[in-house]
């Protein structure tokens, strides 16, 4: 695994998040063609890069939209120039309702989830006077157990509330499956499309996703119609342990700086909490520290790092360390900025553009 040389620490101050750039246009691509290859619209989340300049890049190689997490991340894609966006949340509350009326006003397509009646009558309350309806997917649990109507009788008795009430319209179902639980997803949706179908209503897409399972992602008989998965733009360790990727596809390494050795066995990186998070995802140590196999950073503090060396593994004060973080997508939420490695080595600024962007 490649460690780069980067500038001086006058000019890449640590820790620093690196996105080098060659490798993550590779990751769009390869998936890309896997959905293209197997009958699938990809619809990626942007909430693990919160950049337009890579929304673009995913739009670029052939994703239909992107999806979001919440109105603030879609408001910042839009104003990115990215109009075709599914925000894959409950939406609550008369604020956050105005504001995505206001969205929609400027948004080609629009479409968000509900798993429950309350939610649904805000949104028809709210666009019952807009010139076209909203698209309302079904969320559904298949077993993630997360947000999601339980039952596809739930799902069917919520898809004929949408159909019923003005200003929205049915657009689908949708889930976040367990990770290995495909067979749950096929034997959910298939029962909900046959039900919809019993009640007169369309079912147009069927949306599922997550990158752990995304090279096992298939339409199954034209079951699913669009897959969504965020992280694999980037990678992580979590994805490396599950087979998912190999090291070299981690687009995003973390720089930080040994600023102590108290110890042969022990070092101290200026990377802490506020920027490696405290995910481990059921792995041990909060990060892979590259060429540093034995090594493990076994404890944070807020901006410290805990590393325990091995043998082979010593560490000298003014080292820089590269880390591959455990979970990558809150990684890119702790900065405003990252550095973005060109093919040819330079690095530029790039812009975080939607961090913090929570409600």
């Amino acid at each position: 695994m490649r460690i780069p040389t980067y500038p001086s620490l006058v000019e890449i101050e640590t820790p620093a998040l690196i996105i080098r750039e060659e490798v993550a246009l590779r990751n769009i691509d390869r998936f890309q063609k896997h959905c293209d290859d197997n009958g699938l619209k990809l619809r990626p989340h942007v909430k693990t890069h919160k950049c337009v300049h890579f929304a673009k890049a995913q739009i670029a190689a052939g994703a239909v939209g992107i999806t979001c997490q919440k109105i603030g991340e879609a408001e910042v894609m839009a104003d990115g120039g990215i109009d075709d966006i599914l925000i894959a949340y409950n939406i609550l509350g008369g604020d956050k309702l105005g504001r995505l009326r206001s969205l929609a006003e400027r948004t080609k397509a629009l479409s968000v989830v509900a798993d429950n009646d309350v939610v649904v009558g805000g949104l028809s309350r709210v666009f019952e006077t807009a010139s076209q309806p909203l698209t309302v997917l079904v969320e559904c649990d298949t077993g993630g157990r997360r947000c999601g109507v339980q039952t596809p009788e739930g799902a069917i008795a919520l898809a004929s509330r949408i159909s019923a009430l003005p200003g929205i319209e049915f657009g689908g179902l949708m889930t976040y499956p367990a990770v290995g639980g495909q067979r749950d997803v096929l034997r959910f949706m298939n029962r909900a499309k046959a039900g919809i179908a019993e009640c007169g209503i369309a079912c147009s897409e069927v949306s599922s996703g997550g990158s752990p399972d995304m090279w096992h992602a298939r339409t199954h008989d034209g079951t699913i119609t669009e897959y969504r998965a965020g992280t694999y733009v980037f990678n992580d360790r979590s994805l490396v342990e599950r087979a998912t990727c190999n090291w070299e596809d981690c687009a995003g390494r973390i720089v930080a700086t040994v600023v102590s050795v108290p110890s042969e066995s022990r070092a101290v990186i200026d990377a802490g909490s506020k920027i490696l998070t405290t995910d481990l995802l059921g792995l041990d140590g909060f990060g892979y520290l590259v060429g540093h196999p034995q090594a493990r950073i076994a404890k944070l503090s807020e901006e410290h790092g805990i590393v325990r060396c091995g043998p082979d593994d010593r560490l000298e004060v003014g080292e820089q360390v590269h880390i591959v973080p455990n979970h990558i997508c809150v990684v890119t939420n702790m900065l405003d900025n990252a550095w973005l490695e060109r093919k040819r080595g330079d690095l530029s600024v790039l812009t975080i553009d939607a961090r913090g962007k929570l409600t």
